[in-house]
Formats: C-alpha cells, structure tokens, sequence
C-alpha cells in the first residue's frame, strides 16, 4: 500500500502469497539460447524456400507434361467434350424414355 502524503511507503503483507512459498525461488523468465533460437530460424526459414522451390520445379514439369500430352492427343479436347455431353444426352433421354414407356406414362410434345 502506498500514501501520497508525506512520502512513506508501506508494503502491505501477503498472507496468501507466504502460505503458496515452499522456499524454490523460480524467476519468470524462460531461458533460451539465443544463438540457437536465431540458428533454428534460418534453418527453418531455408527449409521453407527449398519446398517452395520445390514445388514450382514440380508445377513446371507437371504442366510441361500435360502440354505435351495434350499436343499428341488425336481429337482436341474441346470436341472430346462435345462428343461425351451428345453421348450422355442421348442416354438421358433414352433412359427417360425408357422408364416411361415401363410406367405407362406417355411423352406429351408441347
């Protein structure tokens, strides 16, 4: 506790605090050593940068794969799509038809 006025200064005693002490002094800082904080860091840090390289070395191999694959491919893939949605629309609707036709059900034309 402090008083303002004339300048004492009276500490207050802690029951609470003297009744958790079993005589171990700890100190509230964590000692670290800092050159190796600092040497884990850069090994880290460089470790990151080598993935990363890494990972764009891949990424160009990959698409220069894929590139190549699609230069030999026979039909372009544009038409390869056209031809599988005109498959799959043919197939809907014989399906559809189909289970009508088994249900009794028939198509009106609008």
């Amino acid at each position: 506790m402090r008083e303002r006025g004339g300048g004492t200064v009276r500490i207050a005693y802690n029951a609470r605090k003297d009744a958790m002490d079993n005589g171990n002094s700890y100190s509230n800082s964590f000692p670290l050593n800092g050159t190796s904080m600092v040497t884990s860091a850069c090994l880290i840090g460089a470790a990151g940068i080598i993935g990363i390289t890494g990972m764009m070395v891949g990424s160009v191999a990959l698409c220069t794969a894929a590139r190549q694959w699609f230069r030999e491919l026979e039909v372009p893939p544009g038409e390869v799509m056209k031809h599988k949605w005109g498959q799959t629309k043919a197939a809907t609707i014989a399906g559809a038809s189909a289970w009508q036709h088994q249900n009794g059900m028939q198509r009106t034309h609008a």
